[in-house]
């Protein structure tokens, strides 16, 4: 409970900070993931093994994105449980969240497995790569009670102020997962397929290391067997918080998929070089991603105790520690793009493309700390629902059009087609300011 109690009490700056960086490493642990596949069939496969690995992990996800977008609701409103002091509450909650989970897995888990095929279809995934395209998301689909199972741990442990518990199983099961792609890839040469199986088998580990755990640990709060049922009005508070998140992240990553899918049409080298590319953008992009997660904790303590100018203060020291960090990355991406994708591929073409792409990247990545931080800030407020919707206008009305536009015309290049991404940053940070001005306006209106 002392950590829950730095959040509403105290310094900002140092708890914030102090929370975020646990979030930080455990989101880049998690990115390794994915990075590792990559890296692995990168170096023993062919182009064809990477561009299946790219396509079929971003297809994934879209899947991750979801259930977190969900787990955010479990987050948050154990976070105002907590902040209020409401601990019988708080049991409810993460019993009723953790039954719900496992029947969204296990249903999301037959759709995936029946849609695998027309799904790789639907993205144009170059046809030398499509059958190792299936075979990875079929593979990887079997996981997804283990994604489920992480993210509604790790949103427990967030919302009771424990970024640390996170990192600790996320490091293990990363380790497990190196091991598990240099044996199925490098040693039996299962190349694609290889790499989705040490996946799963990783996000396993990861799960059984988290109720290892909370088994042994001392939780904050009651939680009975009673408890641990499908309660309708906990989980449709749950899902009211959580829900406009996980469409926001989940349209978002379709609108990625979309670019993708667009890129596809360029030929093999194009979406490797666009699977590298992305690869190196997860990675770039945690610093703004871990401030927004741990800013809706933050955030969503400090309203439950109700510090409303607390929470603010918190989302301006989230921007500039944000951006100061954001810097750093955007130049490591804009001058050196080709040195960080080579990490990834061995094959020249796949580096440049992915360099060209990179450079687009690098300007988002100037101004996105602004942006995630403005959403992290709305998802502890609870106003999830406007975070929706500015997520589907910079989706769906700036990236998916701005990129077809510009890969239609004469000379377009892997550079112009992802400026579609800053472009849309743009609008939605001017969205969130004015709604932001709005809710402060109506609140000095109100006294």
């Amino acid at each position: 409970m002392k950590q829950n109690a730095s959040f509403t009490q105290g310094s900002i700056a140092r708890p914030l900070i102090r929370f975020t960086f646990p979030v930080l490493f455990a989101m880049c642990l998690q990115s390794l993931y994915g990075a590792v596949d990559l890296l692995v069939v990168g170096r023993f496969g062919t182009a064809a093994d990477v561009s299946a690995v790219s396509t079929g992990s971003q297809m994934m996800q879209m899947i991750t994105v979801v259930i977190t977008g969900l787990a955010m609701g479990t987050t948050i409103l154990l976070g105002h449980a907590m902040g209020s002091q409401n601990k019988r509450s708080a049991g409810k909650i993460v019993g009723s969240s953790m039954v719900f989970f496992v029947l969204l897995a296990v249903g999301m888990t037959a759709l995936m497995l029946c849609i695998a095929q027309p799904f790789v279809r639907l993205m144009h995934a170059p046809e030398e790569a499509f059958q190792k395209t299936v075979w990875y998301v079929q593979i990887c689909s079997c996981g997804i009670l283990f994604i489920a199972a992480y993210n509604v741990l790790g949103s427990i442990f967030r919302g009771l102020g424990d970024s640390g518990t996170p990192l600790l199983t996320v490091l293990c099961a990363c380790l497990f997962n190196i091991a598990g792609d240099l044996y199925f890839v490098a040693v039996l040469q299962m190349q694609a397929a290889g790499a989705a199986l040490a996946t799963i088998l990783a996000q396993a580990f990861s799960v059984l290391l988290c109720i290892v755990v909370i088994r042994k640990k001392r939780m904050a709060f009651p939680l009975t067997r009673q408890d641990i049922r499908l309660d309708k009005k906990i989980v449709g508070r749950i899902l009211k918080v959580g829900l406009p998140v996980a469409l926001q992240d989940g349209l978002v990553n379709i609108s990625f998929l979309v670019i993708h899918a667009i890129v596809n049409g360029l030929g093999v080298i194009a979406s490797a070089g666009v699977g590298v590319a992305e690869k190196v953008c997860a990675f770039i992009m945690l610093v703004p991603s871990s401030f927004s997660q741990s800013l809706s904790a933050f955030v969503a303590q400090n309203i439950g105790a109700g510090q409303k100018e607390r929470a603010r203060r918190s989302m301006l020291y989230g921007m500039a520690a944000s951006l100061a960090i954001g810097m750093v990355m955007a130049y490591a991406a804009f001058f050196h793009g080709g040195l960080l994708a080579g990490l990834f591929s061995k094959q020249d073409e796949v580096i440049l493309a992915a360099a060209d792409y990179l450079k687009a990247y690098a300007i988002d990545t100037l101004i996105v700390s602004f942006l995630f931080c403005y959403i992290g800030y709305f998802n502890g407020c609870g106003s999830t629902g406007f975070v929706m919707v500015q997520g589907i206008a910079g989706a769906f009305l700036v990236r998916i059009p701005v990129s077809y536009l510009v890969s239609k015309t004469a000379g377009a290049t892997l550079f112009t087609i992802g400026l579609a991404t800053p472009a849309s940053t743009v609008v939605q940070i001017v969205l969130c300011t004015l709604f932001y001005s709005y809710v402060r306006q109506k609140e000095k209106g109100d006294l």
